[in-house]
């Protein structure tokens, strides 16, 4: 019965079928995409590291610990990175670059030059030394194969321009740019001093089965006494998988967002399917047919296309799984291998099939209740019925259900409920919107206005209305999109703050004391301000409240995180706050009674570290221990152009200890910044300078690739909308034939049926696209003040644009979907769908 009911009524249900199709496209997409990503990372997990092991430090290596360490591996390359200016020459270009001095290749990876054998002559000839630079570097500056490249004090020839680096994606490329150069040179650039922030590197390369997480385990003890970090490529591809499955995770969260929408399509076109068939299911009542029968029926009818819809949404996911490597290319340090992920398929055949399931079961309900005299009723006179206990069984099944997927997928109660908390309120949000428009055109109908208008709005609330059903699909992929303008304008407009008014756009950095006054005379030369001086301290954490930083590493009770007790800590030290700073709780920094130092420490460090007001801590102040009082905590506004600082001493303690300055000052134009870079280069080679302005651009890449990629994603949440949109109009179609009809025979014309379908339709895009802005203003705003901290004031002229394009689209689809109502005589139309 299911399928001689279901020739007749094929061609209205295909079309919703299409909305389950994109969604299921976008989740196995993004699922085989991220199956494949961990097969590749675990299959090149060796490529990632470059070695089977790294060990890193901020300091040269003890001697007393070389020998053991030069006793690991079969082979073994040393590195020393660090940040500094590079000059390109003959072009004269400058810039910040990462140096990266070493003294042989990676013994796994595709390290890849062009020149093909440059990495190889880096390696090998000695008696020619040269440098290689990354390619964008190179073209940023017009630079080529033959030039040379000034870094410190040392001329190098550019050999040849870096395509790949093992481990090394495009975007870290293009944030921190990359010169290799032999490490027998460094010295000799005159950039390692006191002070200077180095990371230094042993690459080791271990026979064939060895057991390298053994090795590092005997040696941990050791190594953490000396303060080394220990990467193995079992740790690398944790790492890498853990980072990149997050990412997976969130994408196919945005894939079930456009499922959800799907099934809300999914919804309203059953909907109006049964609303159709009510008739015929009084008919097979009378004929003896049970309510489960009749139910059955119809599920069985949806059921069937619902699991089309998945199997062919499967076959598009595999074309979305093969186009992923290429729009998230930048992001991977892997080359990806595309395969068919069964486990992906599969989870996507059973989502599809359920929801699709789920959803028509809420319309369906109603069919088991329909009595057999409804032959002999009105064909629009709805029956008043008791409320279905079934169908609040169903809504909270269809919760469970998306909950349990959303935590599936992300493996966090938080985050699951957070999702789940947004999602309801998006969907309440906009389903009220929609009923609130339905009830204030009915209570307040403009019954003076033009006959079109009148025409078009009562179709907003006319039975077979399609008016909740297109505010929410349509409102919430819009959301999506309006969400993702503003938070990325957001970010751009934090950094954007440098280039305003005279706030400086240009930090010195690494000015040794007795380089100071040169470099002051140097800005003055140029004519040029000096906006503010901060003298900084490196030091290192050994104990808090007593307890040494070894004991506290081995209590996991105290949940202090590992980065706290580890990493090297630069302060500066003064008794008042700047511009940027707020005193949250606590004192300024000052002298204890006893003499003790009082420091300030940034609120949100204060709790992240798990510690409190009048906790103590002893730093090792580059060899001399320092024992110091947590007196206050300081609120910092990243968004002012100022070096700001986790940890403030009080004047008086640390300016005899050894230190470097920083000085900030501000160019008027792209030529006073090159010549004071030059400058620089020449005189003080060992001093960096950021250019804010390049941070801006570099930024606004980085956020450009990213919103593309989510763009791409919240993308099928707005073509499942308009196939919603497109499914509601054709299923409906022959309630709008009947109207079409009625008004044609009272005299209305082509041209003001095609104005009345204009009306509906472009009132509920307007208002759809205007109600997924407002969600989306909203959460901007609270990103702005609970997670960024900054001040909120939205571009609208770029929204008005998005809500005049859905607009647009909409009643474009509408119309599109009425065309046989609009060029056809009501009589063929008639004959046809009856």
């Amino acid at each position: 019965m299911a399928w001689r009911d279901s020739r007749r009524s094929r061609a209205r249900l295909l079309l919703f079928m299409a909305s389950i199709i994109l969604g299921i496209a976008a989740l196995v997409g993004i699922n085989s995409f991220g199956d494949n990503l961990a097969g590749s990372i675990s299959g090149q997990a060796k490529e990632l590291l470059g070695a089977d092991l790294v060990l890193t430090g901020s300091k040269a290596f003890s001697k007393a610990l070389r020998p053991e360490l030069n006793k690991l591996g079969t082979a073994r390359t040393r590195e020393m990175a660090f940040a500094s200016m590079a000059e390109f020459r003959p072009g004269g270009g400058v810039r910040l670059v990462q140096v990266r001095a070493r003294d042989g290749g990676f013994f796994y990876g595709d390290w890849q030059t062009e020149p093909r054998n440059a990495a190889q002559r880096f390696v090998q000839d000695s008696t020619a030394p040269g440098a290689l630079v990354d390619d964008a570097l190179l073209a940023q500056f017009g630079a080529r194969v033959g030039d040379s490249v000034l870094v410190g004090r040392v001329r190098l020839p550019i050999i040849g321009r870096v395509l790949k680096t093992p481990g090394q994606s495009g975007i870290s490329t293009a944030v921190a740019p990359t010169v290799f150069i032999p490490l027998n040179l460094v010295r000799q650039t005159g950039l390692i001093q006191r002070g200077s922030r180095l990371q230094y590197r042993r690459y080791y390369q271990f026979a064939p089965g060895t057991d390298v997480t053994a090795v590092v385990k005997n040696l941990q003890t050791r190594l953490d006494k000396a303060d080394l970090d220990a990467d193995t490529v079992a740790t690398r591809q944790e790492q890498t998988g853990r980072a990149f499955a997050d990412l997976t995770r969130y994408l196919s969260l945005v894939a079930f967002v456009a499922l959800l929408l799907g099934c809300v399509g999914v919804a309203s076109a059953v909907n109006l399917y049964v609303r159709e068939k009510l008739a015929a299911v009084a008919v097979l009542r009378c004929l003896g047919a049970s309510g489960r029968q009749a139910l059955l029926i119809y599920l069985i009818q949806t059921a069937g296309l619902g699991l089309v819809g998945a199997v062919l949404g499967s076959l598009l996911g595999a074309v979305v799984q093969s186009l992923l490597p290429r729009v998230l290319g930048d992001f991977l340090p892997v080359d990806i291998t595309v395969s068919v992920s069964w486990p992906a398929v599969l989870t996507g055949l059973a989502t599809g099939l359920l929801m699709a399931v789920l959803f028509a079961l809420l319309p369906l309900l109603s069919v088991r209740r329909v009595s057999p005299l409804r032959v002999l009723r009105t064909a629009f006179e709805d029956e008043a019925e008791r409320p279905d206990p079934w169908r609040g069984l169903v809504l909270a099944v269809i919760g469970l259900f998306i909950l349990a997927f959303a935590y599936q997928q992300t493996q966090s109660w938080k985050m699951t409920l957070g999702f789940g908390a947004g999602l309801l309120v998006a969907f309440v949000a906009l389903g009220a919107l929609g009923r609130l428009l339905m009830e204030l055109v009915r209570r307040f109908f403009p019954s003076r206005w033009s006959y079109v208008w009148r025409q078009g709005l009562a179709n907003l609330f006319r039975p077979q209305n399609q008016t909740l059903t297109l505010v929410t699909s349509i409102g919430l992929g819009t959301f999506l999109l309006a969400t993702l303008f503003l938070t990325q304008s957001l970010l751009l407009g934090r950094v954007q703050v440098a280039g305003q008014g005279q706030q400086p756009n240009l930090v010195l950095f690494d000015i040794q004391r007795e380089q100071r006054a040169g470099v002051e005379d140097l800005l003055k030369a140029q004519k040029l301000p000096v906006l503010l001086r901060v003298p900084i301290v490196t030091m290192s954490l050994k104990a808090i409240n007593g307890r040494s930083v070894a004991e506290l590493k081995k209590d996991t009770t105290t949940g202090i995180p590992p980065w706290a007790l580890t990493r090297e800590y630069r302060v500066t030290y003064r008794d008042s706050l700047n511009s940027s700073e707020k005193l949250v709780e606590g004192s300024l920094p000052g002298l204890a009674p006893d003499g003790t130092p009082r420091i300030s420490v940034e609120a949100g460090y204060l709790q992240r570290a798990k510690l409190k007001l009048g906790d103590t801590l002893d730093f090792n102040v580059q060899g001399a221990p320092m024992r110091v009082v947590i007196g206050g905590t300081r609120e910092i506004d990243r968004a002012r152009v100022q070096p700001s600082f986790l940890v403030v001493f009080p004047a008086g303690v640390l300016e005899q200890a050894p230190q470097f300055t920083v000085l900030l000052t501000r160019t008027p134009n792209t030529a006073a910044l090159a010549a004071v870079q030059q400058r620089l280069v020449r005189d003080f080679p060992n001093v960096s300078a950021i250019d804010l302005a390049l941070i801006l651009q570099t930024l606004d890449d980085l956020i450009g690739k990213i919103s593309f990629v989510i763009r791409f994603m919240a993308g099928f949440s707005i073509l499942t909308g308009l196939l919603v949109l497109s499914s509601s109009v054709v299923i409906s179609r022959y309630q709008r034939v009947r109207e079409s009809v009625l008004l044609r025979t009272l005299g209305a014309s082509r041209a003001q049926i095609l104005r009345i379908t204009l009306v509906e339709y472009g009132l509920l895009g307007l208002l759809a696209a205007l109600a997924g802005i407002g969600l989306a203003l909203l959460a901007a705003w609270a990103l702005a003040v609970w997670v960024f901290n900054a001040s909120f004031g939205p571009a609208l002229l770029p929204l008005l644009g998005l809500a005049a394009l859905v607009t647009v689209l909409t009643a474009a689809i509408g119309l599109f979907n009425s065309r046989d109502v609009l060029r056809r005589s009501p009589l063929e139309v008639l004959r046809a769908e009856g």
